[in-house]
């Protein structure tokens, strides 16, 4: 459990809040495509207006390398806020100097200022003392409610929590309580599913979760080093020749915790059009790469699935982008919703995944940070946590 101040511990009344949150979302053509992240913040952002605050935000966008690009900036996000409260939304072209300053102190009480984007400066990821200083003169209190960054140690999240007392949002405390929850206290059988690109990402993860899962349910491109390291002529498909002496050594520790796909689809090229086709696991033909998990696999998953209690699942099980080969993802996804289990999802392709299967309703939790779950499951602490004041 999080044993960080949260916000019943702040009196806010009367007070500027300078609140930490995650708007890094997709945007094509200066138009957001998923509003997630901003709409789970809403509930803190209300939570403080209603006790007499008012609301500084700040986040980063995409990497814009420490520059001003205005690709990156947050003002679609501010139009997109203003959508439900007009009155109250305002939006300062710049996180630091002068222009900050003034709106910030010309900001109410009951008023939300959105600050541009903090990583148009260098010292948000190098966490100069200078900007969280910057940062911290522009509001009375400080609350972290970025879980997708707390893993980073940056200016606007870890810095200014050195400048004012601090505590964590109602996302943040949520997300880390449901992973800690997952963690220290599973109702069982506790069942991992671990899918993506890479193995070598989630290598520490494995090695974390071993002793503590009943099933580690492999899948996505991560699986291909498992196999090669099997002996398996994998063909065009990736691996990570690095990981394999790894992987090998994870399959002899994990035994028959970690479970590996039985038969899976195979594509002539990486495309949408590709000709494909499933095979059991084995040597893939020169050429073909893997694409999927078959049709045996996801019996086979869906089956463990079905007797297990809690469930933590970070990454898609194939190239779930082309629809030819997304029916592992698809059914893996169904099959959680469809469970009795505690079912914690992790962000990025994952979320994506059961957003994009209309299943979000029916899954307990959907993180709003990849890489922050992650490092949660290999048991790291979080710098964007660690950092808030203790109870």
């Amino acid at each position: 459990m999080l044993n960080k101040k949260t916000l019943k511990d702040l009196e806010l009344e009367g007070k500027k809040v300078f609140l930490r949150v995650d708007f890094n979302v997709p945007m094509e053509n200066q138009l957001i495509t998923d509003y997630t992240r901003i709409t789970a913040a809403l509930p803190t952002i209300d939570y403080l207006l209603e006790h007499g605050a008012a609301v500084i935000l700040a986040s980063h966008l995409g990497r814009p390398g420490g520059k001003v690009d205005k690709e990156f900036s947050l003002k679609p996000v501010a139009d997109y806020l203003a959508n439900f409260r007009p009155e109250k939304i305002s939006f300062a072209e710049d996180c630091r100097g002068e222009v900050a300053k003034k709106a910030a102190k010309n900001l109410k009480l009951g008023q939300v200022l959105l600050l541009e984007n903090t990583r148009f400066y260098p010292g948000e990821e190098l966490n100069e003392p200078q900007m969280g200083r910057e940062l911290a003169e522009l509001a009375d209190l400080f609350v972290n409610d970025a879980f997708g960054t707390a893993h980073r140690a940056h200016a606007s999240n870890v810095g200014i929590a050195e400048y004012l007392p601090s505590a964590a949002g109602l996302l943040l405390e949520k997300e880390i309580n449901y992973l800690d929850n997952s963690l220290a206290n599973p109702a069982r059988p506790f069942i991992a599913i671990l899918g993506g690109a890479k193995v070598s990402g989630k290598i520490g993860v494995i090695n974390h979760l071993i002793g503590l899962v009943d099933w580690i349910l492999i899948g996505g491109g991560m699986a291909n080093t498992f196999f090669a390291s099997q002996g398996y002529e994998m063909g065009n498909s990736l691996v990570e020749e690095n990981s394999i002496p790894q992987a090998r050594q994870l399959l002899t520790e994990a035994g028959s915790t970690l479970v590996l796909p039985v038969d899976m689809v195979v594509a002539d090229s990486f495309s949408a059009e590709a000709k494909y086709k499933t095979m059991a696991v084995g040597d893939v033909p020169p050429g073909w790469m893997i694409m999927d998990i078959g049709s045996e696999t996801i019996e086979k998953y869906a089956d463990l699935i079905g007797k297990s209690k809690t469930i933590v699942w970070n990454g898609p099980m194939g190239v779930f982008e082309y629809p030819a080969f997304a029916t592992g993802t698809n059914k893996i996804a169904n099959r959680v919703a469809e469970s009795q289990a505690v079912s914690i999802v992790g962000g990025g392709d994952s979320a994506a995944a059961v957003v994009q299967a209309g299943l979000t309703d029916r899954i307990t939790h959907i993180s709003t940070g990849g890489g922050a779950s992650l490092e949660m499951l290999e048991g790291q602490s979080l710098p964007g946590v660690e950092a808030l004041d203790d109870k």
